[in-house]
């Protein structure tokens, strides 16, 4: 050691001496009488290691074989072959040119299952310890955000119960599902809630006080547009669906319909005090219910029509079906001119929109859905526990479905197939049929929430159509991803639906 010393003090006095070699005398010397320089040691080694993984890439590069040696194609003997069968096989495909075993036949290349997997489960846990419940969900036109409301559908309070309307952009890389994007806070519980079918920001709701608002969700410090304020336009009852409408006089714009349990459906136009105003308005009583269609007495009064639901036609603009406490479900019209009874207070006469009655449950109705496939077909659920499938031809139902002893709260049908259609029940379990499996029992049973707790709200996302969002009385929204049993519509599966209405109905 005392010779490695004196060799390195010559070794730094030298003026002519390679520095890389002393630099490689510092480390060996110091690894032997230092710990403190083993780190550079390390690091030394590290470097070296980078020249080893250079040698496994060209040993791997060398390891490749060729896959082209010892390739030998007997080229006479497959030309001998294609000769010999050519007249079989010419014959053959004419045969299939003329054949119509085949028509109608899709073929469908991808994996067919019926698997449901749950993407997301999102929650807004301020509104959870409030004991809020998820009333509404709905899907922006972009299909990328999902919003829900927060309220009570079993009970609450007109004016105290601070609520909260809350949207997750499921595209968002760092997506938080106890974190949404964006919560606006409501003055009443926000009962409903619809996107604008072209405005991605854009956001409706009703309220338990009977007031419905708009709010732009791409101002998040001030996101309220337009409301209709109290006054004596406004809903006397709480607002139970909002819907954006296409206004007739004007093109491109489109306005808001609001239903309630007070009887009325009403029109608004915004105004630039951002106040929204009654263009015209609809007002279900039960001495107007076409009498002829009255299937038993409306023992209820006025509460026999209150609305809870609304589905417009897909079809025809003005036609459009409701759901009442009564247990009905009533076919109406934009387009009545009747007067209904005159009421106190209100800026514009109401018509009465009513057309026919349906058949009814055997309690409220909670939900309807007209087909987006055929102009006469709608479903139509509620406290009793059934589904039924109707025509608006007729009165009677053309399938009834129990499927549930307690209460089914929403019914939808698939955007993509025709056959296709979805049940929210208050056993705690999301409902898929497919008519084309079987008109009595579901294809696939979701159990969205434990220990019995109902699912309210439902809805498919007509731009990613694989996705279907369900919200429940635990304050939780969950997104289901369909598999592509349930998204790719089937050869002939319109013809199905036409010969499902137009048997049942003869």
């Amino acid at each position: 050691s005392v010779h490695g010393a004196a060799r390195l003090n010559a070794l730094g006095e030298g003026s002519m001496c390679d520095s890389r070699s002393v630099r490689l005398t510092e480390s060996v010397f110091f690894n032997q009488k230092s710990c403190q320089t083993g780190e550079v040691a390390m690091a030394e080694v590290a470097v070296q290691s980078r020249s080893s993984r250079d040698a496994a890439v060209q040993t791997d590069q060398s390891a490749v074989p060729d896959v082209q040696q010892g390739a030998c194609v007997d080229d006479s003997g497959v030309l001998a072959f294609l000769r010999r069968v050519e007249e079989v096989v010419i014959k053959e495909l004419n045969k299939n040119v003329t054949s119509r075993a085949f028509d109608g036949f899709d073929v469908n290349w991808t994996d067919q299952n019926r698997t449901v997997l749950c993407l997301h489960t999102l929650s807004y846990p301020e509104a959870q310890d409030q004991h809020l419940q998820v009333t509404g969900v709905s899907w922006n036109a972009t299909g990328s955000v999902v919003a829900c409301s927060y309220g009570r559908l079993n009970d609450g309070d007109w004016s105290t119960e601070k609520s909260y309307v809350c949207t997750w952009n499921l595209d968002r890389r760092r997506l938080d599902p106890q974190r949404p994007d964006l919560v606006v806070d409501a003055p009443s519980s926000v009962m409903c809630l619809a996107f604008h079918p072209s405005q991605p920001s854009l956001i409706a709701a009703g309220l338990f006080s009977g007031e419905t608002v708009v709010w732009d969700t791409s101002k998040p410090e001030d996101p309220l547009m337009w409301r209709t304020g109290m006054t004596d336009d406004t809903h006397t009852d709480p607002v139970y669906q909002v819907h954006w409408l296409p206004d007739a006089k004007h093109g491109n714009h489109v306005q808001l319909l609001s239903a309630s349990t007070d009887g009325k459906i009403l029109v608004w136009r915004e105004e630039r005090d951002g106040r929204l105003m009654v263009a015209e308005g609809f007002a279900l009583v039960a001495q107007q219910i076409p009498r002829s269609a009255q299937l038993r007495k409306l023992v209820w009064g006025e509460a026999a029509v209150g609305v809870t639901s609304l589905s417009f036609s897909h079809f025809d603009p003005h036609v459009f079906v409701v759901g009442v406490e009564g247990g009905f479900s009533l076919k109406c019209s934009t387009a009545a001119d009747t007067p209904a009874p005159c009421r106190t207070g209100g800026s514009v006469p109401l018509r009465a929109p009513a057309e026919l009655a349906f058949s009814p449950h055997s309690g409220p109705v909670y939900s309807v859905s007209c087909s987006p496939f055929h102009r006469n077909l709608f479903l139509s659920c509620g406290t009793d526990g059934q589904v039924h499938l109707s025509s608006m031809l007729q009165t009677q139902p053309l399938i009834s479905l129990q499927l549930s002893t307690k209460y089914l709260f929403c019914v939808r049908w698939s955007p993509v197939r025709p056959l296709v259609f979805a049940v929210a029940s208050g056993e705690g379990d999301v409902h898929l049929f497919d008519f084309e499996k079987s008109s009595q029992k579901p294809a696939v049973s979701i159990k969205q929430a434990v220990d019995e707790c109902p699912v309210y709200c439902l809805e498919f996302n007509t731009k990613q159509t694989q996705l279907l969002a369900a919200g429940d009385a635990a304050g939780t929204v969950k997104v289901w991803q369909l598999s592509s049993d349930f998204t790719e519509q089937r050869p002939r599966e319109m013809n199905h639906l036409e010969q499902l209405a137009s048997e049942l109905t003869d």
